[in-house]
């Protein structure tokens, strides 16, 4: 491999211009196309076969307003005599009217005529369904029906907005993100030292973010693509950017400090660090595309397009960059903030003392590290996954406000119904077996109340809503769907009517058991691409298990810093949590995904430091020292990069993407600063030579990747040393001049 990208590195430093104009020329013509394609994106988190969706699949014509998209709109009057004063009811009629009346909604009931009216006579709640699904319901029409409470709001009263439509998710804000950037360019420069080499790595990632984000809007114009997608994309697309164009620029660096020309020490960084960089990615790529493993269709595109972007990360890494170093040359050292030299100068560098000092006490630093990973993965084993809703919402936005109202003046479960579909075609006599099943459905623990039966008479199919005494998140929500669904054969044998459990809270609740279900086989198959890589990429056995090993460590202890903050609500005065409670469902499978990856990342920058100076002589000791004072620097500020980008996210309101950021962060900072950078030099300080062993028959299967560049340095010493003979071979020989005997003078002669 280190072959191939050392001619990719020439090629791409020597034809540098037509390079840098083919990533415009594909900026161009990506932006193009999400201009003339670009769609919209959904926030429904649906899930092909659980029993939810395909129950709602199969009334979507029976009953088509369970398959639209739905809103509340919530008034509460403070003043005396509450919502049932005759001009707070002129106002709410008058309201109700007027919504009725924008276009795309279809049905908008008055609620003085339902009767959704709280006990305590100050709150009233209008249902408006829309007359196609939620995907379609657009900004425009939402604005339209905040736009037609006016008259209840001229009137004294509060309206606030909830329900689907309204829990809008997963939206990049902008402010947060360029916090991240700015901390990235700090941790740049200081490891760098020059404004000129810190702004690469920016422009560089920036550039693929770029391509990236307009890849995905041209098609969302012909797929259904989940928000939360382009948001994740932005995220590990910016993190990983920026430190494959790091790690190449420092190796570059290195190699015009010992003398190398530009041309050569780019080929010879794109060879070297470009192919730990290439098998980086291939890691992080594999590792999110098996999010597809999980059978969640909404994930999987999720992590398509993280992959996405991390391809194009690499591809800009290992093209562009060279390219834009060919115009920078050894400029990249001008505009100089910082006068330490990357150069060995016979200085013990902090990376070197901190190796020393593991290897000299490897038993010490790995149980202390254990111990603290360990206390910090306690709270793992209490995780409880859930779907954010209107209750998820910042504090102060108008689905949280319709969200609290709800539940304080109806009761929590108003906020979680349940839709129980009655087929009753098969039954001797379907009305009695609708009300036979209600009547069984109020006797359950945990209902609150029925509403009256909704019967589609020509098809003897009635819908049941039910309304819990709990909310959304509570355990006790998620029983009582279980207990219906436990009721099927005895209803079906006393009434004849089958029965089964939708509605959005009955589908999240599918959806978080399906991904929890799918929780272990997905780690299984991460696991084993992990041995096989690496084994693959350091031809050990002993690496890549302790490579695995440190990667759970690292998941667990995320895990366990995220049930702490989110579902415990630790820190809730540092971090702003919209609600505590279970953590959102696809938080743990997208976490092993992606640090899966960046875990790799930093294993295979910092062992193959090791392995490079073991295959040039060194002892395992000295090996791994020198490993980590030449990784130490550049791991750390890659470290510190991810930990501001991912960081940059938790300080957004969105209930889905700052648990991910947070867990990322968290995920980051333990794995490279104590897993990497303290117990995997600790472990093969104790391995010692075993840590490379190899048995000599899989050696013969297994493939060289050559990742280290062995293969490509004895070649080109090779050519040198042929290059040289050849050289000598074509100049005519030198005749030395006569020396004058011993002792006379040695002047020339003069005539």
């Amino acid at each position: 491999m280190a072959t191939y990208l050392y001619r990719l590195g020439h090629y791409c430093f020597r034809r540098r211009r037509a390079v840098v104009a083919v990533w415009i020329a594909l900026l161009i013509a990506v932006g193009g196309a999400a201009g003339a394609f670009a769609g919209k994106t959904t926030d429904e988190f649906k899930v092909p076969g659980t029993e939810a969706q395909a129950t709602l699949d199969r009334i979507k014509d029976t009953f088509p307003a369970q398959g639209h998209g739905s809103a509340q709109v919530v008034f509460a009057a403070g003043a005396p005599g509450g919502i049932g004063t005759p001009e707070a009811g002129r106002a709410v009629g008058e309201a109700v009217d007027r919504i009725a009346r924008v276009p795309g909604v279809a049905a908008v009931p008055d609620p003085y005529a339902t009767g959704a009216l709280s006990p305590d006579g100050k709150v009233a709640i209008a249902l408006v369904s829309f007359d196609h699904k939620l995907a379609d319901v657009t900004d425009q029409q939402r604005d339209a029906v905040k736009a037609a409470a006016e008259p209840a709001r001229a009137a004294g009263l509060d309206v606030a907005f909830g329900g689907d439509a309204y829990n809008r998710m997963a939206q990049i804000e902008g402010g947060s993100e360029a916090i991240g950037l700015v901390v990235a360019g700090v941790v740049l420069v200081v490891t760098l030292g020059t404004l000129v080499a810190a702004g690469l790595p920016l422009l560089t990632a920036l550039v693929g973010v770029a391509v990236t984000m307009a890849g995905l809007l041209a098609l969302t114009g012909s797929f259904e693509i989940i928000t939360t997608a382009p948001v994740l994309a932005l995220m590990v697309g910016l993190a990983v950017g920026i430190d494959y164009a790091l790690f190449i620029l420092f190796r570059y660096r290195r190699h015009l400090a010992d003398g190398l020309e530009p041309q050569e020490a780019a080929a010879r960084a794109t060879a070297t660090a470009g192919s730990a960089v290439v098998f980086a990615g291939l890691t992080v790529v594999v590792a999110l595309a098996g999010l597809a493993v999980a059978g969640v269709p909404f994930l999987t595109v999720m992590g398509l397009a993280a992959s996405g972007a991390v391809v194009v990360a690499v591809l800009v890494a290992i093209t562009l960059l060279p390219a834009v170093l060919g115009f920078t040359g050894r400029a990249i050292d001008r505009l100089p903030v910082w006068k330490r030299a990357l150069a060995a100068d016979g200085r013990t560098t902090l990376g070197e003392r901190w190796g020393r000092f593991v290897v000299r006490r490897p038993l010490p630093v790995l149980l202390v590290g254990l111990a603290g990973l360990g206390a910090l993965a306690v709270p793992a084993a209490s995780l409880d996954l859930g779907l954010p809703g209107g209750g998820s919402q910042a504090t102060g936005t108008d689905a949280r406000k319709a969200y609290d109202l709800v539940g304080e003046s109806f009761g929590p479960g108003f906020n979680a119904p349940l839709v129980v579909v009655v087929d009753a075609h098969g039954a001797p006599r379907p009305e009695q077996a609708v009300q036979g099943v209600a009547a069984t459905l109020r006797t359950l623990d945990g209902v609150g109340a029925l509403l009256p039966p909704t019967v589609d008479q020509a098809s003897g199919t009635a819908l049941v809503t039910v309304i819990p005494k709990t909310g959304p998140d509570h355990a006790d929500t998620k029983a009582l769907v279980d207990g219906i669904r436990d009721r099927k054969a005895e209803l079906k044998s006393a009434t004849g009517a089958d029965i089964a459990v939708t509605g959005t809270t009955a589908a999240n609740i599918d959806v978080s058991t399906k991904l929890g279900q799918a929780l272990p086989p997905f780690l299984a198959v991460i696991v084993g691409i992990a041995v096989v890589l690496l084994a693959l990429a350091f031809r050990s056995v002993l690496v890549p298990l302790k490579a695995v090993a440190g990667f759970l460590l690292s998941i667990t202890a995320s895990l366990g810093a995220v049930v702490a903050v989110y579902q415990w609500g630790w820190l809730d005065g540092v971090i702003d949590v919209p609600k505590v409670g279970p953590v959102v469902s696809f938080v743990p499978i997208l976490l092993i995904g992606v640090l899966f990856g960046l875990a790799m990342d930093y294993e295979l920058f910092l062992v193959s430091g090791m392995k490079e100076q073991h295959v040039h002589g060194a002892a395992p000791r000295e090996a791994v020292v020198a490993g980590v004072r030449n990784g130490a620097r550049v791991v750390t500020a890659a470290a510190l990069i991810m930990v501001a980008v991912f960081g940059s996210f938790v300080f957004g309101h969105d209930p889905i993407v700052q648990p991910i950021g947070f867990a990322l962060a968290v995920g980051v900072l333990v794995d490279a600063f104590v897993v990497r950078m303290a117990l995997v030099p600790a472990a093969m300080a104790l391995f010692g030579q075993a840590a490379w062993w190899f048995p000599e028959r899989l050696g013969k299967v297994v493939p060289r990747v050559d990742m280290e560049g062995e293969q490509l340095i004895a070649r080109l010493a090779e050519r040198s040393a042929t290059d040289v003979a050849e050289q000598s071979a074509q100049e005519p020989p030198r005749v030395r001049p006569q020396e004058p005997p011993a002792g006379r003078d040695r002047r020339p002669t003069r005539v």
